[in-house]
């Protein structure tokens, strides 16, 4: 695997998370060989909840050419959802009912070890619990939101159809209904990702930063990893946590690098009540979505354009501000809002919805983990747990859920 990662610039414009405090990781340059029982690649949110899980039990090194965070979690907005871009009953089509319910399942599961995860290890990053939104749009109306609504309680999950009227009533906005459903949260991505990789570096886990990794080289006991500090790095097995930097050689079928912008405002904003415990978005293409943070900003998002570099063009970053802000003031109109931040980013999408997590085929010792979709934390946490058996010999009884 020659030149093992595709490089792109990947965010445009000041995220708010740049100036989050406690984002402090302790990295070193790698001056020597080294050999480790797992060499992540990547150190934004999946290689560190790669790094906190393998670290229990394993010697890992993580290995960045960037400092850490400072890819795509950085231009997150850290709506951390069980749902997926496509509603279940569409996934269903796509991938069979059954397959499409576990996929739920999982996810929604997900967010709980999240939860658990970050206050069993005292993370500080401002994570909230928040119910959803799911707003009528373009894409899925009334009915489609009611049998929506529908199929997810049958299988447990806590959601239900809100009609216009108690839209109307209750959250004031003019829609043909809604799907609110609870178990999602909200959070600082900067300092989660950095929360966790302070705690794997506790458990003996080393950053390298910068490093890059130039050729990735397998053979029956492992894999070796020549990089362009003149030092290998030799390990028994090696996960590419690289985002939207897709590993060279491994196939991405049905998947693409779109652009998508986000912007914050001033904080303490003055908002509906409701506001603070709810996530928002919308079944339209594109859609806008929104939500609240912990110091009253509220973060807003969307207007992605199909092309993997469009984030990169400042000019346009201000045009899609003013678009994003027209779009919120017709749906929120008694919100003033005053932008304080705006950025963009590159970003992920699949055919499904769902990541791609697995073995790299062709390459023993090697597996690929790319969170395409729009809970891309989420599907981290799940990243860490397929892979982490998989590391230990085990099986995930839903891996076969994210092979490509």
């Amino acid at each position: 695997m020659a030149g093992a990662t595709t490089k792109r610039d990947l965010r445009t414009g000041r995220s708010l998370w740049a100036d989050s405090p406690g984002l402090g990781v302790r990295t070193r340059p790698l001056t020597q060989a080294i050999a480790v029982d797992v060499a992540i690649v990547g150190a934004g949110i999946s290689g560190a909840f790669m790094a906190h899980e393998l670290a229990r039990d394993h010697s890992v090194a993580v290995l960045d050419r960037r400092p850490p965070l400072m890819g795509s979690t950085i231009a997150s907005t850290a709506l951390l959802q069980w749902e997926i871009d496509l509603p279940l009953n569409a996934l269903a089509e796509r991938i069979g009912t059954a397959k499409a319910r576990r996929a739920y399942l999982r996810s929604r599961a997900a967010v709980e070890a999240l939860e658990r995860i970050v206050s069993d290890e005292g993370i500080r990053c401002g994570l909230k619990p928040k119910r959803t939104l799911y707003l009528a749009g373009d894409d899925y109306g009334r009915r489609a939101l009611e049998a929506e609504a529908e199929a997810r309680a049958a299988i447990g999950l806590e959601s239900r159809f809100v009609p216009p009227a108690e839209l109307r009533d209750r959250f004031d906005m003019a829609r043909t209904g809604a799907i609110l459903s609870e178990g999602s949260a909200s959070g600082d991505p900067a300092r989660l990702a950095a929360g966790l990789l302070r705690r794997a570096g506790e458990n003996g886990a080393r950053i390298h930063s910068p490093v890059e990794v130039l050729e990735a080289v397998g053979d029956p006991e492992g894999v070796t990893l020549l990089t362009d500090a003149g030092h290998a790095v030799r390990a028994r097995t090696v996960v590419f946590c690289c985002g939207y930097e897709f590993p060279k050689g491994v196939p991405t079928p049905g998947a693409k690098v779109i652009s998508t912008w986000a912007m914050a405002s001033r904080p303490r904003m003055r908002c509906p009540a409701w506001l603070r415990d709810t996530l928002v978005w919308e079944a339209s293409d594109p859609y806008l979505y929104f939500r609240m943070g912990r110091d009253g900003r509220l973060i807003v998002g969307g207007e992605d354009e199909p092309s993997a570099t469009a984030h990169q063009d400042k000019a346009k970053l201000k045009r899609k501000c003013e678009t994003i802000t027209r779009k919120l003031r017709r749906l929120l109109p008694d919100v003033d809002f005053e932008v304080d931040y705006a950025w963009a980013g590159a970003f992920g999408e699949s055919q499904t919805g769902l990541p791609q997590i697995g073995p790299v085929k062709g390459m023993e010792h090697v597996h690929a983990v790319m969170g395409f979709g729009g809970n891309g934390i989420t599907y981290s946490v799940i990243a860490s747990e397929v892979v982490g058996r998989a590391v230990r010999g085990e099986t995930d009884p839903d891996a076969d859920l994210y092979r490509p």
